[in-house]
């Protein structure tokens, strides 16, 4: 069980408890438990949505010196903002709008992921903001290409 635990977190990013819980209702179905874990966070996330956001960071990303990202990414603490799974979100979500060239932030926020099409980028977001335990926010964004 405590193995299980452990695969659960490293692949949800989930809390001990939550993965503990979510095991126990799949009755040790590792797949079962990671949907059960997205569902809470999906659920979560809807808490969240209403809590203002005054934190967070400008990401940018450059890929081939031919496209160019610039994202302002909002969390409710600076704290959330210096964290690791909120500068890597920050990253993916760049890395999605260079490949992608999405119009607005709900056409991102529903288009598939690009490192897994089973999940939309909104997804991704309401999985960060489980991890992290407050709202995040894409406040806007913009694209360059030459």
């Amino acid at each position: 069980m405590i193995r299980d635990v452990q695969r659960l977190r490293e692949r949800t990013g989930a809390g001990v408890m939550e993965c503990k819980r979510a095991l126990e209702r799949a009755h040790g179905d590792l797949d079962q438990a990671v949907q059960f874990i997205h569902e809470a966070g999906v659920v979560l996330a809807e808490k969240k949505g209403s809590r203002e956001t005054r934190a967070g960071i400008l990401a940018a990303y450059i890929h081939n010196e031919r496209v160019g990202v610039l994202l302002e990414l909002r969390c409710e603490t600076d704290f959330v903002a210096r964290s690791e799974p909120f500068r890597k979100l920050a990253h993916e979500i760049t890395m999605q709008i260079a490949a992608m060239n999405p119009e607005t932030r709900e056409t991102l926020l529903v288009e598939p992921y690009i490192r897994d099409a089973a999940h939309t980028v909104g997804q991704l977001l309401s999985q960060t903001i489980a991890q992290c335990g407050e709202n995040i926010a894409i406040e806007r964004f913009c694209r360059y290409e030459l």
